[in-house]
């Protein structure tokens, strides 16, 4: 192979920017923050230099920490307001700032916009913090693929890439684009995409996908996707949905905030002037106590309850392979009593595998001949036979002739002198079937397992029985939903037969047998009606009227397009455990929030109490508003944990 590499133009002068891009963003992330501590210093220095300096240079310093440390959040709350048209929280800090260096009180008015210039430094934090993971698997995404053309290695930018391309990737290096591999053989890491940390031994005709790692061994892809449609720019566009979505309690905050602003303003106009005709307060102390009240009275903490304990939980579930299509989705989560599961694919692996096998004579040999004639089928039992052969090492010696395959019966062939039959047991003949080893079809039957058949000239051959075995985590991760007081049910469009062996393995609560998609739909409205809140848990097509109809639709990542749009939260390891962890960690959350909520309503209420009692000086109403907003973006940092 040759080595004709050509400039990838864009993608690479991208790269090449990338460091100087990542200094921009690194000055603007933490420009928030800088400007609180230079805004704290000039408060620090002029409260420290008060006797030793001019009266102007005090009031100099004061405006400085108030023009550097409060521009940030000011721009914010003019901008909202002229767009909004209406007054918001970062205003009435505006207003108690300037209030209290009206009446002379610089340094409580400075302080109030440093621990303002704080708080919101953190938020911004915990907003940057969220989008971490997102952030990080932005940067394992290549910009430049190794294209072959006519032998030739080309780089190219990951965009120009389109279905049917061959790209050479070598070990070490990322790979760009979903597809298949076409030649060579290796291992990936693909943690960004599962969050598995242990790396998956990789064949030609093996599935691959963007953003994995190749670590050992070249290997040739052909790409099967384009590049805004790989897995991995959907669970970027996914964590990106659930990021910009808000949940019901913040909109509800935030329509509150709107009106709550106006009340408190009124409030403090009404402040202004009632007192002093009413309980003889002086003019003074009404003013000051009026800039007290517009300070603790301030929702701040309030709105800061529920975005950064929100955001924190979609970063820490997309760090766990659990993705969440929004806020909305993750609050209800809490609220689930049953889950509904899918068979195929969800509850079990959705291939089936050979389970027994029973043999004329004990004479396993047959195999060479089953695995012959079963090779010219496509049918997946016949698949699943095949592999099984070859994993007993049982490889043909000649190959069949005259293969005729009868749909939904089974398939029939000559090979050498005899006369094969490979089916049900109708195609092969029920009664020679039913008695062969003693009825062992019959027992194998009963334990929900498809049986197949083989038989030649001198009668039935082998009993091969095949089953859709359980996920190795079902019965464990079914048990952790039902200690939490969860109900599950299984919905299937399997026999009855089969569907009451799988529920007795998985150990579920209920399953619904011979279900069609309209009818799954029906039970889910059912169970609505029956339970309240009600997930439900597919991967197929036929998952998906079921997926939109119930409260939270849980797709699982190895699932159907279909299947993944449809759902509100995405399992990207296929991992049914990470369900319980999915409610688990939405309970934290919805504990936190009231958690918040309630602190910030207290801190308020005894605030704005020890004002009117003229118990509260500006310095500590100050502290106490803004150190209530500070903990409670803390506490809901805790959930990235």
């Amino acid at each position: 192979m040759s080595s004709e590499v050509v400039d990838a133009g864009t993608a690479k002068e991208k790269t090449a920017c990338t460091p100087i891009s990542k200094l921009v963003d690194g000055m603007i992330l933490h420009g928030e923050l800088i400007a609180a501590i230079i805004s704290g210093l000039l408060v620090l220095t002029a409260w420290s230099m008060e006797d030793k300096i001019t009266e102007p240079l005090y009031i100099f310093l004061h405006l400085a920490a108030f023009l550097i440390g409060g521009f940030a959040k000011a721009k914010e709350g003019i901008i909202e307001t002229i767009q909004d048209r209406k007054l918001n929280v970062e205003m009435l800090m505006v207003f108690a700032a300037i209030g209290s260096a009206a009446i002379g009180y610089w340094t409580e008015g400075a302080i109030l916009i440093f621990i303002f210039a704080l708080s919101g430094a953190l938020e911004t934090y915990t907003m940057n913090k969220s989008q971490k993971e997102l952030s990080g698997l932005m940067d394992l995404q290549p910009q430049t693929a190794v294209r072959l053309v006519n032998g030739k290695e080309m780089a190219v930018a990951v965009s120009e890439l389109a279905v049917g391309d061959l790209v050479f990737i070598k070990a070490g290096e990322s790979v760009p684009a979903d597809g298949q591999i076409s030649r060579g053989s290796t291992s990936l890491d693909e943690s960004a995409i599962t969050g598995e940390a242990f790396p998956v031994e990789k064949q030609k005709g093996d599935n691959v996908f963007a953003g994995t790692i190749n670590l050992n061994g070249a290997i040739t892809v052909e790409v099967s996707k384009p590049a805004d449609e790989t897995l991995f720019q959907k669970i970027i566009y996914l964590v990106q949905s659930a990021q910009s979505e808000k949940s019901p309690s913040q909109l509800f905050i935030e329509r509150f905030e709107g009106s709550y602003v106006n009340v408190v303003l009124l409030a403090v106009l009404l402040m202004m002037v009632i007192p002093p005709f009413v309980i003889a307060w002086s003019w003074q102390e009404t003013i000051y106590r009026a800039m007290v009240l517009l300070v603790v009275a301030s929702p701040c903490a309030l709105v800061a309850s529920i975005m950064p304990a929100m955001l924190s939980s979609i970063s820490k579930g997309a760090r766990s392979g659990i993705l969440f299509k929004g806020g909305i989705h993750l609050e209800k989560l809490s609220r689930i009593k049953v889950v509904a599961f899918d068979k195929t694919g969800t509850l079990t692996v959705g291939h089936p595998h050979v389970t027994d096998a029973y043999f004329r004579d004990d004479d396993v040999s047959i195999l060479e001949n089953i695995r012959a004639i079963e090779a010219n089928s496509n049918h997946p039992l016949a698949q699943s036979i095949v592999r099984y052969a070859e994993s007993q090492k049982y490889f043909p010696k000649s190959l069949p002739e005259q293969v005729i395959e009868e749909r939904g019966h089974g398939i029939k062939a000559v090979l050498g002198e005899s006369s094969w039959k490979i089916g049900s047991a109708e195609f092969v003949g029920s009664e020679e079937a039913a008695e062969f080893q003693g009825g062992i079809a019959g027992r194998l039957a009963a334990e929900g397992k498809t049986v197949v058949f083989a038989a030649d000239e001198r009668g039935i051959a082998a009993v091969i029985a095949l089953k859709d075995t359980v996920r190795p985590e079902t019965a464990a991760a079914l048990k952790t939903l039902q200690k939490n007081g969860i109900t599950t049910v299984m919905l299937t469009g399997d026999n009855e037969k089969t569907a009451a062996a799988i529920a007795a393995e998985c150990g579920i609560d209920d399953f619904k047998a011979a279900c069609l998609p309209d009818e799954k739909l029906t039970y889910i409205d059912r169970l609505k009606d029956q339970y309240g809140t009600v997930g439900m848990v597919g991967d197929g097509i036929n998952d998906a009227p079921a997926l939109a109809t119930a409260n939270v639709g849980i797709a699982m990542g190895a699932g159907t397009d279909v299947a993944l749009e449809t759902a509100d939260i995405v399992l990207m390891k296929n991992d049914l455990s990470k369900i319980a962890d999915a409610v688990s960690l939405s309970r934290r959350m919805n504990r936190i929030v009231k958690q918040n909520v309630f602190f910030s309503v207290a801190v308020i209420l005894l605030l704005i109490m020890t004002n009117f009692l003229q118990l509260l000086d500006l310095p500590l109403g100050v502290i106490g508003h803004e150190g209530s907003t500070i903990l409670v973006i803390l506490n809901g940092l805790r959930l990235l944990r």
